[in-house]
């Protein structure tokens, strides 16, 4: 029963032949329904070449069956109109279609089912709320069987009859191509072409776009994603969901967005619903099973930083997070008092555990998990003091809340008196608690209005927890209902928050668990709550490097796991994972403090977080760098070798920004392979030197694998136990290289204005700095790492 209560897969409700409230919503059975109607795209009815814009004729087909050996098969056949009166509708509509080139490696396909006859509003997915226009940066020419469109960086081609789509890259490599009935005639395999669907039950319409996809073509994305790294194969169902974990098919964080090992990406800018089979059904289409009326997708061209950088231009790069944010983040599940904040951060201190921010969760309300906003007198007499005296400390803190709001909270009338929730079709609010509704401008005022005194009290971020349960059937300020706002709102909530941040603080920075595409304007995401497992901890990996190729920069997740007490031994091997990533955080069932365990675990920890704290300036460098392109920070390895076969097919290694490649243990082991790209590395801890290829590494005194790129400076700086109390104008620089005489790498400092190059050269046996870029400001210390 209580497996039944928690359990939030499809694949769950449908064994169990019962829907459950906010179930993820997968829309493919409508694609294979008696019941509907579907209209395949068969050719081009008209076409101006000068606004790359036209008409397709749809023919009008639906499912019937035949028998064949005792096995009864279904497929689609063409039939006649249905309608009636017959002069008064048409049979095979001729409905609009058009090409938008956004840039030299972006190309817009929007189509349509039918009529719109509401008015086109800004996008919150794009930056300015629309895409821009670089037409002149390809050039047209007319083809035997269609036109033909190219840019520096690849061809677009359409063919009139049949309709196609084809992609092609700057060398001629075809990429993918949309899917006309006429090519899977070579099947028995009943395959649904680029469509849309009637729906018998309410007449309402939904587009598939389905693409080809080509032998061993591996694709990756769709946001935080715990399945297998390589989606080929796999059906992704795009609906915001409460996850209850790291190891299942639903997801906190979906993206509408993909990248493919044959050189594009693909950007669904939709919020309804959308299931993507990738190959599973037909393992040659890629079938965008998209929930609107419409299908807007965009096309990118190139690598994977080309794509990265594209998609992010398109809907937004991560903003900066400020230094305090890139410490360590001491919590757990939950502190209840300033007592207990003074405790957990003078013992830091004590037990010099470097540390920048101390976050209060779910108590530190008058009554637990009840968000009112307010510190209460009896734990929390002075909180303006208390966070004064933390600040003094070098510590900033964080507070969680949440946007549902209980019938016993003191907020509860005032949202319901004012219209601030998302309601019913009755009137009504559709579940036990007031959902805010963040379509609503006068409920985002509110909301901000009661965030505001206390991030002018001092509070350095807000916990911008759950977000994932906006009511399917509701009825949104927008006027639309949650079919369409379901999936914005992480996004609508995660920019309230940084907003007012922002308005204050003069950063946006949050702590937030759910997302939508453009989220990663509003860094920090983090993971959810994890199993205290091996596997879980393996998965976790899995997500944030799918969340890295979907345009985020930055993430993390709670080290150790969330659910129950962490076993030390698995503590020991996830802390330095946690301390390799953007943002580091324990939280968790109790204890999660590292005095709370073995003497020899807090060495362990200890080690772990100065490791972190001495490699600031790369970690900050990396982060500034890679948020001007829209480059995750822990990246999968063939974002930087992608020409490196091996390179797509690790899942279990990362590259912690461009120079360090690492290797979490993901079992109680002291050693483990280790595939490394192309070229020479150098381990970080033994100075031991490895050649491209698969090895069997042993973990250095610090447990985990960790090798830097020959050819790299990697910036340092001495031990703080905060941030705030670095020393910025004294660097050290080690320089990882065993081949040739240099060495490079990059340095930002706090207040700086851009990221600066730096280059060391080896003259007479030792290296100098070829060029200074802040003219003496800062005191250079120069070393080789085999010093």
């Amino acid at each position: 029963m209580l497996l039944a209560m928690l359990c939030s897969t499809s694949a769950w409700a449908q064994l169990q032949g019962t829907d459950l409230l906010n179930e993820p919503t997968d829309i493919a059975p409508d694609f294979r329904n008696f019941k509907n109607t579907y209209y395949l795209a068969d050719h081009v009815a008209s076409f101006d070449p000068e606004t790359a814009s036209g008409t397709i004729k749809y023919i009008r087909h639906e499912f019937t069956t035949r028998m064949a050996f005792n096995n009864m098969l279904a497929g689609l056949d063409s039939v006649g109109a249905n309608e009636f009166p017959t002069t008064e509708y048409a049979a095979s509509p001729e409905l609009p279609f058009s090409l938008q080139f956004v840039s030299d490696r972006t190309v817009r396909l929007k189509m349509t089912s039918g009529p719109q006859f509401v008015d086109e509003e800004p996008s919150l997915m794009l930056v300015n709320g629309s895409a821009l226009d670089a037409r002149s940066a390809w050039s047209y020419a007319k083809t035997e069987e269609g036109h033909s469109y190219s840019s520096e960086y690849g061809k677009v081609v359409i063919t009139e009859n049949p309709w196609h789509i084809y992609l092609y890259d700057e060398e001629g490599k075809l990429l993918t191509s949309t899917i006309h009935q006429s090519d899977v005639t070579n099947t028995y395999t009943p395959v649904l072409p680029f469509s849309y669907v009637r729906r018998a039950s309410d007449y309402s319409r939904s587009m598939a776009a389905v693409m080809s996809l080509s032998p061993d073509e591996k694709i990756f994305g769709f946001g935080e994603s715990f399945t297998q790294f390589n989606k080929r194969g796999q059906k992704v169902v795009l609906w915001v969901d409460d996850a209850n974990g790291t190891q299942n098919e639903t997801m906190y964080k979906p993206i509408p967005f993909y990248m493919s090992s044959r050189g594009y990406g693909v950007f669904m800018h939709h919020s309804t619903p959308i299931s993507v089979d990738v190959g599973k059904y037909f393992n040659a289409a890629n079938s965008m099973m998209i929930g609107d009326d419409e299908a807007d997708l965009f096309f990118f061209l190139g690598e994977p930083k080309d794509i990265l950088d594209e998609y992010t231009e398109l809907t937004g790069k991560a903003s900066m997070p400020p230094l305090w944010s890139f410490g360590f983040w001491m919590s757990r599940i939950t502190y209840f008092s300033e007592a207990e904040g003074r405790e957990v951060i003078q013992k830091l201190r004590d037990y010099e555990i470097p540390a920048d921010v101390l976050h209060f969760d779910t108590g530190w309300f008058g009554v637990d998990w009840r968000s009112d906003y307010k510190f209460p007198e009896d734990r929390f007499p002075n909180p303006e003091k208390m966070i004064s005296d933390f600040k003094d400390d070098g510590f900033h803190i964080s507070l969680w809340q949440l946007p549902y709001f209980t019938p016993k909270n003191t907020l509860f009338p005032e949202i319901i008196e004012n219209d601030l929730a998302v309601k019913d079709r009755k009137g009504n609010i559709p579940l036990e608690d007031a959902v805010l509704d963040f379509s609503n401008p006068k409920a985002v005022q509110w909301y901000q209005d009661k965030l505001e005194p206390l991030l002018e009290m001092g509070v350095g971020a807000i916990k911008v927890d759950f977000g994932e349960a906006a009511p399917a059937n509701g009825i949104y300020a927008s006027g639309r209902t949650g079919f369409y706002e379901h999936n914005l709102y992480p996004l609508r909530y995660n920019k309230a928050v940084a907003d007012i941040t922002e308005e204050v603080h003069g950063n946006g920075f949050i702590w937030a668990r759910s997302t939508w595409a453009g989220s990663q304007r509003y860094p920090v995401h983090w993971g959810g709550d994890p199993a205290t497992t091996n596997t879980a901890m393996s998965a976790t990996l899995r997500a944030g490097l799918s969340m890295g190729l979907s345009g985020f920069t930055f993430w993390s997740h709670d080290i150790g796991g969330f659910v129950t007490a962490t076993p030390e031994d698995l503590y020991r091997r996830w802390t330095p994972f946690g301390m390799l990533t953007s943002h580091v955080r324990s939280h968790g069932n109790p204890p999660t403090e590292p005095w709370e365990f073995s003497d020899e675990f807090l060495e362990g920890f200890r080690k772990a977080d100065n490791m972190r704290y001495r490699l600031m300036p790369y970690i900050y460098a990396q982060a500034k760098h890679n948020s001007e392109h829209g480059w995750p920070m822990l990246r999968a390895l063939f974002v930087e070798f992608p020409d490196d076969p091996g390179s797509w097919l690790i899942d279990d290694q990362y590259l912690f920004g461009s120079d360090i490649l690492v290797a979490p243990l993901f079992e109680n082991v002291e050693e483990r392979d280790v595939y490394l790209p192309p070229g020479t590395w150098i381990d970080y801890q033994t100075g031991e030197v490895y050649k491209g290829g698969w090895h069997s590494i042993e973990a250095g005194e610090i447990p985990i694998i960790a090798l830097v790129r020959n050819g790299t400076v990697l910036p340092h700086i001495e031990l703080a136990q905060s941030t705030k109390f670095m020393d910025w104008s004294k660097i050290e620089l080690v320089a990882y290289s065993v081949e040739g005489s240099g060495a490079s790498g990059k340095i930002y400092l706090p207040d700086g204005e851009s990221v600066q190059d730096i280059t060391l050269q080896k003259q007479n046996g030792e290296y100098q700095l070829v060029a200074d870029p802040f003219n003496g400001e800062v005191s250079w210390e120069i070393r080789s790492f085999e010093e």
